[in-house]
Parts: structure tokens; sequence; C-alpha cells
């Protein structure tokens, strides 16, 4: 990526394992012991849409922690709420958590930057990506994977797992983006 997109990576490295996930409670359980905190979490693959998705949810994700109007008591646990567009903790990780026969999952960084109250105006560190990319090999070496050449990328698969739409119905692949966006908004209703 260039100095001048204006999106700039999320803290997010896309993981293969080396065979399908049996157990996924072992693989989160294993993350949970090496992760330096709470600010690390595992996410299935298709759950990413893009780089304006993971920000966007990111964003709201710090505003509800500054203002201690979480719904989830540890930050992980609510980036993956919103990711999975519910106000249930618990379909939140039947959506964007592991499963059984999982490949890939994401490995996310949530940094603590802080949030302007003026639209548009967060200073993003360009290097939040670069900076954390060691503790995430480190952690895909942990849970026997290997981070893969990758970005997100908003597809209809994603929008059945998460729960935006079901399984069969239709919809443009100009429009997939808008749908994760519009899920992940709709967790606050």
């Amino acid at each position: 990526m260039d100095g001048y997109h204006p999106v700039p990576w999320f803290p997010a490295w896309p993981i293969e394992f080396s065979n399908e996930i049996q157990n996924p409670l072992e693989i989160v359980t294993l993350f949970d012991e090496w992760r330096p905190n709470n600010r690390w979490l595992l996410m299935t693959f298709e759950a990413a849409a893009s780089e304006v998705h993971l920000w966007t949810t990111w964003f709201a994700v710090r505003r509800l922690e500054e203002k201690n109007k979480m719904i989830a008591r540890k930050i992980d646990a609510e980036f993956l709420r919103l990711i999975a567009g519910t106000r249930q903790i618990k379909i939140a990780f039947d959506r964007a958590g592991l499963r059984i026969g999982d490949t890939a999952a994401w490995i996310l960084y949530l940094p603590e930057f802080e949030i302007s109250t003026t639209f548009g105006q967060t200073k993003i560190d360009r290097e939040v990506y670069n900076n954390n990319q060691i503790d995430a090999e480190r952690l895909s070496e942990h849970l026997n994977a290997r981070i893969i050449a990758q970005r997100p990328f908003p597809n209809v698969e994603g929008l059945v797992r998460i729960g935006a739409i079901t399984e069969g119905e239709k919809i443009a692949l100009n429009k997939c983006e808008d749908a994760y966006l519009l899920h992940s908004a709709m967790s606050e209703l």
C-alpha cells in the first residue's frame, strides 16, 4: 500500500491453519494464553469486508469504550458483537468466531487511539499495522498457522456467515461492502 491510500491497513493479519479446525475452543484458549492483551482477537475469515469496514467498526467500539457503554465486558467481544450485527454476545461468537471446519481466520489488534468528537478528524497512526506485525507473527506461530498475503474483501459467503443475509439470498457484489457496514450499524438497534 502506498502512503497516499485514504484508509491505512487495519491491523489485521489473515492466517491459514495447517488443518481444518476441529476444536475452536482449543484454538481460542491457546490464543488467549499467548496474546499480549485483550485488544488482540481472532475472528472468522469471512467476517472482514474491507479496511473501511474494520476501521468503521473499530471507531464505533472505541466510542462505546470511551463512553463506558459497551454491552460486552471486554473490547474484543464488543468488536465481534458489532461485526456480527447483534446485541447478543453468544450470537456474536457463533457468527464471527471460529467454527469446526474453518481453515482461515483473522488476527486483529484493536488500537487505543483517541477518537475525535469531530466527524472525520480522528488521527490514525499509519504505522499501527507495521508496529504490531511481530506480535501477529508470534501469535500465528503459536496457533500452528501462517500469515497469508491477502486483505479483507466483501463477499456473499461472509454476509451469510455473519447473519446479514440468508443462504441463497442474492445481493449485487458491488453492494456487499455496504451490506457489511449496515449490518454492523444494526447491532445498536
